[in-house]
């Protein structure tokens, strides 16, 4: 086979006019090859559902690595691997033109999935070979499984390299708070250290930079903006409150958990209730946590420049705010008792649910039939009939557990459309023309 070069594509934002999506216009092939088959076991579900049980697993995803770029990396490498083969679309970084269109895209799919994730948890390497070899298993031995597996190892080995330093690992000093009014401080009742504080330096995936989207800066604390979402978040988000319905707390709870795992989720739900292929699969998947990457770099980025305070903090030491609007509870505590370890403004689960039904939406339509479950609180099943209902939800869903005001959900909503648009404006677009040359 010859030997395969690489190319990186430097992606930027910008939007464009129009998004095509898989419930506008059809996949299609510039030869006789016919287009992808439905799957009976699709790979980029599959191999999407196993790095979910990995990120579960206690221990398994480092503290200081932001699984997001886990789940952008795997998909990048099956998108790549499957679209140098199908040629759908241009790709993402990966572009080898001489590969044979007769290779088999499934086998190119299981070996990037598997390279990528035994190379960033080695310690599942057993699991994830034997699912490798179960998966193999099912394909015809020949030359065009041979070909799929090394290009697979091929865009697996290049979608690594590219991310070998981009920043993820680099350790720098502990947060130091700064004891003013508005400020970030470690809350209680465990004063965790604030997490990710490197994550605003990471090299995106797409995005030119981490503060391409960053938003200005939160209300004053004298504004009116500001006493409004105080007063609400201190009155619903309470563990005890008396204001938030059975319903709001339901919520609450629901969506405390790692907010990219419940959108992989529903895009599980969405590929297969729209009976996706292959290479529409690996196309949605490879757009979605690429969006889902950007958007944590840049909400990060957001965080830690503006530094504000959450609103455990903000309720405890109102004293201290200079706004007579705003009454202190020093006893005052969230719905989760804990908060999350870093700055309130903005909303993650704002800025990742709205990138991601973002996404969802323009590629799919926005109508669809979803029963979401959690792991936060078992045996409950929340219906939409929208993502975009789901993605409000989620972002509200912090005000409930005491988490953020409603302007971080407000920003952090406007800021992952942002992405999302950027994403799929110029990341891996449908192919024009009759080939990569």
């Amino acid at each position: 086979m010859l030997k395969r070069v690489f190319t990186l594509a430097f992606l930027c934002g910008g939007l464009c006019s129009s998004v095509t999506g898989f419930a506008s216009e059809a996949i299609t092939n510039h030869d006789d090859r016919p287009a992808s088959a439905p799957l009976s076991v699709n790979p980029v579900i599959e191999w999407n559902r196993t790095l979910l049980v990995i990120v579960r697993t206690a221990g398994a995803q480092s503290p200081t690595i932001h699984s997001t770029r886990s789940f952008a990396m795997l998909h990048a490498a099956i998108f790549d691997a499957v679209n140098n083969i199908d040629r759908n679309f241009e790709p993402y970084a990966v572009r080898h033109p001489h590969v044979s269109r007769r290779a088999s895209a499934e086998a190119a799919a299981d070996q990037a999935a598997h390279d990528v994730l035994i190379s960033l948890y080695p310690a599942f390497a057993t699991t994830l070979d034997s699912e490798l070899q179960q998966d193999l298993a099912q394909i015809p031995y020949g030359r065009d499984k041979a070909d799929g597996i090394e290009e697979g190892q091929d865009d697996a080995a290049a979608i690594l390299a590219l991310r070998s330093n981009d920043g993820s690992a680099v350790v720098l000093p502990p947060f130091v708070q700064k004891d003013q009014p508005g400020s970030y401080q470690l809350t209680p009742p465990n004063f965790a250290p604030a997490d990710f504080v490197q994550w605003p330096q990471v090299t995106p995936f797409a995005l030119a930079r981490a503060n391409e989207f960053r938003p200005g800066p939160p209300p004053q604390l004298t504004s009116e903006e500001y006493t409004l979402s105080f007063n609400e978040v201190k009155s619903l988000g309470l563990i005890t409150s008396a204001t938030r319905t059975a319903d709001q707390t339901q919520i609450g709870k629901f969506w405390n958990g790692n907010i990219q795992d419940f959108w992989n989720e529903i895009a599980q739900t969405a590929a297969l209730t729209r009976h996706l292929d292959l290479a529409q699969s690996a196309h949605l998947f490879a757009q979605l946590n690429i969006s889902l990457a950007d958007t944590t770099i840049a909400f990060f980025d957001t965080k830690y420049t503006y530094d504000f305070w959450r609103p455990v903090t903000a309720i405890q030491m109102a004293a201290i705010d200079n706004n007579p609007e705003t009454e202190q509870d020093p006893a005052w505590i969230p719905l989760s008792t804990k908060t999350a370890p870093d700055p309130s403004y903005l909303g993650a689960h704002s800025a990742i649910s709205f990138a991601a039904a973002e996404v969802l939406r323009l590629s799919l339509g926005d109508q669809i039939t979803l029963d979401v479950t959690s792991v936060s609180l078992a045996g409950t099943t929340r219906h939409f009939t929208s993502f975009s209902q789901a993605a409000e939800e989620a972002g509200l869903s912090r005000i409930y557990a005491g988490q953020h005001f409603r302007f971080d959900h407000l920003a952090g909503k406007r800021l992952g459309q942002q992405v999302a648009r950027a994403v799929l404006s110029s990341v891996s677009l449908p192919r024009r023309d009759h080939g990569f040359d």
